[in-house]
C-alpha cells in the first residue's frame, strides 16, 4: 500500500506514535510518505521505503495566523496525485482530519477517491477539541472520516460523551518496539553518574504541562527518600519546570533530583531506573509508562483515563487516585524497600509490556487499512 501518514513532528507521543507506525510499515514493504511542517524527531530517511515531504506555509501580512490547514489540504493534494498515495493516516482531529477532508473534497472532483483514516489521541479531544470554538469542527472531522481509531477504549467513551459522533471507532492501543528497545546497545550512561549503588531510581518523563501533576511528583519522591536511599529523575522541559526546582529547594531534596530537560537519552535512562511515576490528572494511554514498562520499571500511576489499560494494578505497579500523594508514595515504597518484591514487578511490567509490542498492533492497522480501500472502491 502506499499510504500518507499527517502528525505533529514533535517529541509528544501522538508524534512518537504516527512515526514508528510508519517506519514499521514500511520495513514490511509498504511505501510510507511522511507529510508534516518540519521532519519528525524520530524520523529516518534510510529506508527506500520512507518518503517525507515539508508542508511550506508561506507568511503573507494579510494573515494574522498563517493558514496552515490550507497549506497542509493543498499539499495533500499535489502529493496523493504524484505518488499515487491509496489511502491518508491522519494523526489528530484538529487540524489535521480537517484537513484532510478538504484534500479528500479537492480530489473527489479530479475523480480521485482516497479513504481517510483518523487517529484520535488524547487532547485532541480532551482539551482543545472541546473547546467551543473547535468542537463543530472537530465532530465534523471524525464524522467525515472512513475510518477512526482511539488509543485507549477511555479515549473513546470520552469522545462519544463530548461529540456527537455517529462514526464506530475502533480502539488500538499505542505501541512499543520490544526488539528495537531492548537490543539497543546502552553504553553511553553508567547507572554511577546518576545515583550510588544503594541508591533506588525514581525517574518521571513528560512535557511538564499542569496536567501532569509535577509537584505531586515531588511530593511522592519526597515520602520515598525520607524512607529509602533514592534519586529522582526529571526528563523533559515544559511550564512547570521551574516551580518544581524551587519546590525541590523548599524541601531541601535539590541535591537528590536531577533535571535534565528534553533528552535523546530517555532509553539509556530508563535502562537503570527502578520505578516510573506518572501521577497524572489524566492521559489518553500513558506511551511513557509502557517505554517504563519495556525496561522493566514498575510504575506508579494514577488511575485517570486509560492508564489503567496499560497499568495493571497490583502486577505492573499500581494505581492511585488523583492526587493522593500519600498513597502513591506508600504503594512506590511497598515495592523499593525489597528487592525480591522489586524484581518481581519488573518482571511483571516487562510482561505486560509485551502485549503491546507493535508486532501485536501493526496487523490491527493493515487490516482498517485494507478494509477503508476496499470500502471506496
Amino acid at each position: 500500500m502506499k499510504i500518507a501518514i499527517v502528525c505533529y513532528p514533535t517529541f509528544g507521543g501522538s508524534g512518537v506514535v504516527a512515526i514508528e507506525l510508519g517506519l514499521e510499515l514500511a520495513h514490511r514493504g509498504h511505501e510510507i510518505h511522511f507529510i508534516t511542517y518540519r521532519q519528525p524527531v524520530r524520523l529516518a530517511l534510510l529506508n527506500p521505503n520512507v518518503h517525507y515531504h515539508e508542508v511550506n506555509v508561506p507568511e503573507y501580512p494579510l494573515f494574522h495566523y498563517q493558514p496552515y490547514e490550507l497549506a497542509l489540504s493543498s499539499k495533500l493534494v499535489d502529493m496523493v496525485k504524484l505518488y499515487k498515495i491509496e489511502l491518508l493516516h491522519v494523526h489528530y482531529a484538529i487540524p489535521h482530519a480537517y484537513a484532510g477532508y478538504m484534500a479528500k473534497q479537492m480530489l473527489k472532483d479530479e475523480g480521485i477517491i482516497i479513504p481517510m483514516v483518523t487517529t484520535l489521541h488524547g487532547t485532541d479531544i480532551t482539551l482543545v477539541g472541546n473547546h467551543p470554538f473547535y468542537k463543530p469542527a472537530v465532530s465534523f472531522s471524525i464524522n467525515k472520516s472512513d475510518i477512526v481509531t482511539s488509543v485507549s477504549q477511555s479515549l473513546k467513551d470520552d469522545t462519544y460523551n463530548l461529540f456527537n459522533i455517529k462514526k464506530e471507532i475502533h480502539v488500538i492501543p499505542n505501541f512499543i518496539e520490544l526488539d528495537k528497545i531492548r537490543n539497543e546497545g546502552l553504553i553511553s550512561c553508567q547507572r554511577s553518574v546518576m545515583a550510588k549503588k544503594e541508591e533506588r531510581i525514581v525517574t518521571h518523563i513528560s512535557n511538564f504541562r499542569k496536567v501532569k501533576r509535577i509537584p505531586d511528583i515531588i511530593k511522592i519522591f519526597y515520602k520515598i527518600q525520607e524512607k529509602i536511599p533514592a534519586k529522582l529523575m526529571m526528563v523533559g522541559d515544559g511550564p512547570e519546570k521551574a516551580k518544581a526546582e524551587q519546590l525541590c529547594e523548599d524541601l531541601c531534596i535539590q541535591d537528590k533530583v536531577i533535571f535534565f530537560g528534553n533528552s535523546n537519552e530517555i532509553d539509556q535512562i530508563l535502562s537503570f531506573s527502578d520505578l516510573f511515576l506518572l501521577p497524572s490528572e489524566t492521559e489518553s494511554f500513558g506511551l511513557a509508562a509502557l517505554e517504563a514498562m519495556a525496561w522493566s520499571v514498575p510504575v506508579i500511576s494514577s488511575n485517570s483515563g486509560g492508564l489503567s489499560e496499560v497499568n495493571f494494578d497490583g502486577i505492573s505497579g499500581y494505581l492511585s487516585d488523583v492526587g493522593d500523594v500519600d498513597n502513591m508514595a506508600e504503594n512506590a515504597l511497598k515495592i523499593l524497600e525489597s528487592d525480591e518484591t522489586l524484581n518481581q514487578f519488573r518482571t511483571n511490567a516487562l510482561e505486560v509490556a509485551k502485549q503491546f509490542d507493535i508486532k501485536n498492533i501493526l496487523p490491527l492497522y493493515e487490516n482498517l487499512y485494507l478494509q477503508a480501500i476496499k470500502n471506496t472502491q
